[in-house]
């Protein structure tokens, strides 16, 4: 079955960067788009980023534009997303999207906290 594994979230000051990965299961990661949604306190989920199969095109919400990066490694079936000049804001769970078929698979979320 699907399965997708986020890591890397963590406690950073503001201005610091971390880099999240998601490995995937279960499914032909090569021919899937991939996305990355997060959910703050009391916010709903945002979509923020995402890129195409051969990771050729990218996408993100006007709120990070400039300071993340998504990528993947088709070989190693895993997707990223590097984050720069991190603000407050960005706290979240950070989730790990593939939508198949018309459904919604997500991984169990991993916690970015910026904070002095």
């Amino acid at each position: 079955q699907v399965q997708l594994l986020e890591s890397g979230g963590d406690l950073v000051q503001p201005g610091g960067s971390l880099r999240l990965s998601c490995a995937a299961s279960g499914f032909t990661f090569r021919v899937w788009s991939m996305n990355w949604y997060r959910q703050g306190p009391g916010k709903e989920r945002e979509l923020v980023a995402s890129i195409t199969a051969d990771g050729g095109s990218t996408d993100y919400v006007d709120s990070v534009k400039g300071r993340f990066t998504i990528s993947r490694d088709n070989a190693k079936n895993t997707v990223y997303l590097q984050m720069n000049s991190l603000k407050p804001e960005d706290t979240a769970v950070y989730y790990c999207n593939v939508k198949r078929y018309g459904r919604d698979y997500w991984g169990q979320g991993t916690q970015v906290t910026v904070s002095s």
